[in-house]
């Protein structure tokens, strides 16, 4: 999953644009920039963050100076336990040539303590989207840790590439969907996807193609 292999991967399969959010952390995200640019692929910036309620969200923003910003908050509100690779994984920085330049210390599998309106706003303040992620799943989505997506904190929701829309959309608190393919393998990359009409791939037309709810999503895969 080098940002470089990302990049391939997306432009092969025709994506106009992508979006890179690692787990509780965005350092990787300068990499992929030069990656998406060194390819021609529009690509936003962003980390999702495991909130204080043990809930997914999805901070993004338009460049990795936002999102490393995004990155630094959320590592304050970290328990400072070191990352143990042989249980969690590995946790490489790399550079878009794919070198190692440092192995993150913390662990990043788990939890911090910012709250969900706590974390929009810090990422309204930095300028970013705030959505929910995979709504659709039994463990850390909003629905199966709060019962409902609350009012007032997210900009969209997401579901997972193989949720029936026609099941959870009634229960996305009336804001525009997502679905990604929230991919953890090169071969899941473009699996599933989301189209709007706007005029850039950018925080901002996002914002209003969610306001008008004109996103449309691709057909739902009937296996994960």
């Amino acid at each position: 999953m080098a940002p470089s292999e990302i990049v391939s991967r997306a432009a092969s399969a025709g994506m106009d644009g992508i979006a890179l959010t690692d787990h509780q952390s965005a350092r990787n995200t300068p990499a992929m920039a030069e990656c998406a640019r060194r390819a021609g692929l529009k690509c936003l910036f962003g980390l999702e963050v495991q909130t204080a309620e043990e809930v997914h969200t999805l901070a993004i923003f338009d460049t990795p100076e936002q999102a490393l910003a995004m990155t630094d908050w959320v590592y304050d509100a970290l328990p400072k336990r070191v990352n143990d690779p042989d249980t969690f994984g590995d946790q490489p920085v790399v550079t878009a040539d794919n070198d190692i330049v440092e192995m993150e210390w913390r662990i990043l599998a788990m939890g911090c303590r910012r709250n969900i309106p706590e974390t929009s706003e810090k990422t309204r303040e930095l300028g970013g989207l705030y959505i929910a992620a995979h709504i659709d799943r039994p463990n850390y989505s909003v629905v199966s840790g709060l019962g409902a997506v609350p009012e007032g904190f997210f900009d969209a929701i997401e579901l997972s590439r193989t949720a029936d829309e026609t099941a959870w959309l009634p229960r996305s608190g009336g804001l525009a969907a997502v679905r990604s393919s929230d991919a953890h393998n090169l071969e899941d990359v473009a699996r599933v996807w989301t189209e709007a009409d706007i005029s850039e791939f950018s925080v901002s037309a996002l914002k209003q193609a969610f306001a008008s709810r004109a996103t449309r999503l691709s057909p739902r895969l009937t296996s994960f």
